[in-house]
């Protein structure tokens, strides 16, 4: 789709993008509603010294990923060190003093001499290959956090470049000739498997990686018309590689919390585009798909701090913002429009600056977007005080994702989701046929989520870790007490026979196929699961199989349940009524 408009197009002058105005225009700085926490934020780091203002990255934190697996203990230095800079930054341009700008130089020169950008564990040259155990600064890698990086710097360089320039000479210079060698030139001269091949399938690093390359490029070299030409047609066939992986619907195969990395960063990509390009990208935004991949968060939310989710994707997929609300004016979506606002004027830390999730805070961009949006957030939540969702769930509301097999159900007082689909998701654990459900907005069965990430996460031993399991996913084992067998990857192994509900109330399927696709499980040739809603506002689950053998069925909750000899209670919300099954035990996992 992009490629092709960018094919069609016949301006031969490249327009220009930038993130917001310059420093020098003080009203558009001081007016902001976000100048005291930027402040305050920035004094606190200016009055540290460096030494712990600028956590160490020493070669055995780096090679600590290849020694035991562990990846945190740098990432969390790493991305301390972008944060701060983020803040300190920020505070420099509210303030517009040069009180902060030793600090600001003192945190780019340390990121400067950084011998990489790209974290350990993406430090390969080749998709899903083990990864090198040091860097070599003669090849720099893009992966996600180098392109962060790449952006942090060029946002940087073009707020505070006169600054800067006036203040150490030659450090706006040494930041545009590193940004040239590590992101521009291998942009242009390497092929990353992100960047997209055909149909090779591609997942969240693509517009993400996209969207901070553009950025790079956009600000770096505003007046190189051939070399922005050549992104700018890089990066729509990379968009559209994208792209072809999501169906009409616009479901993120990768959950809830990854569609700030998928959808959003593809919304800020197409928006420097279209501005690089004016007029040639502007059919897009009308597209059916597009508007459905920004609507798709609205549909998966469930209540307060509450989203469906699956795969890697954690229950708790974070407020909505300054972006989601851009996104949703640009395709004139109040749906989104609406969700967005309540939820910002909802959010205590809108700017993430207390974050649990260290790489939050890191986009300079981001918090560019939301200072400069923030009144206007504000005065649109003021004049649109009814539920957001008031669109979309007027009673019942009921939505079918076909080309990933999932069904979104809310029948007051429940919610429930629904995954049919198959194990080849991006981020995949083997989960087909399983569901989540809340009652009153809170939960009773549940999804868990992904422990932190190792370096066993991304291998081929991915499916040793417990929580990418089918039995931990409110699914069946079979033979529990001999082979034990599970659910396994791959996209033969799939929900077969799934049919929806004419109501929308429920989905039924047959599973078997993602046991035993090859006919691993002697003895099981079917097994149907039917879920649905009734009309006493009660959700049942049925299954019938041809299993020969011993079935354990696990339910995940994170209440501890009580048994009585007819139900099960779980926490206060509900009751589970279980009929068919020998013996209900209950086990504690930590």
């Amino acid at each position: 789709m992009l490629y092709e408009l960018y094919s069609k197009n016949k301006i031969t002058s490249i327009g220009h993008w930038t993130p917001c105005a310059p420093v020098s225009d003080r009203l558009a700085w001081e007016s902001l509603p976000s100048k005291n926490v930027w402040f305050e934020t920035g004094f606190s780091l200016y009055r540290k010294s460096a030494q712990t203002r600028i956590p160490p990255l020493s070669l055995s934190l780096w090679t600590e990923f290849t020694r035991t697996g562990n990846r945190t203990h740098f990432e969390k230095n790493y991305f301390a060190r972008r944060r701060n800079l983020c803040c300190l930054v920020m505070a420099e341009c509210v303030e517009n003093k040069n009180r902060f700008l030793p600090a600001i130089g003192d945190s780019i020169w340390a990121i400067l001499e950084e011998s990489a950008w790209q974290l350990p564990a993406h430090n390969s040259y080749k998709r899903d290959t083990p990864q090198l155990p040091l860097p070599d600064p003669a090849h720099p890698i893009i992966d996600l956090f180098a392109a962060e990086t790449g952006a942090l710097l060029a946002v940087t360089w073009f707020l505070l470049q006169k600054k800067l320039a006036s203040a150490m000479p030659s450090l706006p210079r040494r930041i545009k000739s590193e940004l040239d060698r590590r992101i521009i030139r291998p942009y242009l001269s390497t092929h990353f498997w992100w960047m997209g091949n055909e149909d090779e399938p591609m997942c969240n690093w693509t517009p993400w990686c996209t969207q901070n390359v553009l950025i790079t490029a956009a600000l770096l070299h505003p007046g190189k018309q051939d070399m922005i030409r050549k992104m700018i047609e890089k990066a729509s066939y990379s968009l559209d590689c994208f792209l072809k992986d999501y169906g009409t619907d616009g479901c993120c195969n990768e959950g809830a919390q990854y569609y700030r990395h998928a959808a959003l960063t593809f919304y800020n990509s197409l928006e420097i585009l279209s501005q690089l390009l004016p007029g040639t990208f502007e059919e897009a935004w009308s597209d059916r798909k597009i508007r459905n991949m920004a609507e798709y968060i609205a549909y998966m939310h469930v209540d307060g701090p509450w989203y469906f989710n699956f795969s890697d994707c954690s229950p708790k997929a974070g407020y909505r913002g300054a972006r989601e609300y851009l996104f949703g004016k640009r395709i004139s979506s109040s749906l989104l429009a609406d969700f967005a606002a309540q939820n910002f004027c909802a959010d205590i830390d809108p700017y993430r600056l207390n974050a649990s999730d260290d790489s939050e805070g890191i986009n300079l961009f981001y918090h560019i977007q939301t200072s400069f949006t923030e009144n206007e957030i504000r005065s649109y939540h003021a004049a649109h005080t009814s539920d957001p969702l008031h669109h979309i769930r007027p009673e019942n509301r009921s939505h079918f994702y076909e080309r990933t097999g999932l069904l979104i159900c809310q029948y007051d007082p429940f919610s429930v989701g629904i995954k049919a689909g198959n194990n080849a998701d991006s981020h995949n654990h083997n989960d087909t046929g399983s569901f989540t459900l809340y009652k009153d907005g809170l939960p009773v069965l549940v999804d868990i989520g992904v422990e932190s990430y190792t370096a066993k996460t991304f291998s081929a031993r991915r499916y040793e870790i417990w929580t990418m399991q089918s039995s931990w996913h409110n699914l069946p084992e079979f033979d529990p007490d001999g082979n034990a067998y599970m659910q396994q990857a791959g996209s033969e192994y799939a929900a077969g026979n799934v049919s929806l509900y004419p109501d929308g109330s429920g989905l039924s399927m047959d599973i078997a196929a993602a046991y035993a696709a090859h006919g691993e499980v002697p003895g099981l040739s079917f097994y149907n699961r039917n879920l649905c809603f009734s009309e006493r506002h009660s959700f049942t689950l049925r299954d019938e199989t041809d299993y020969p053998g011993t079935i354990a069925l696990t339910f995940m909750t994170m209440y501890k349940p009580v048994v009585s000899p007819k139900t099960v209670s779980v926490g206060k919300t509900a009751q589970l009524r279980i009929t068919g099954s020998e013996k209900i035990a209950v086990e504690k996992s930590p």
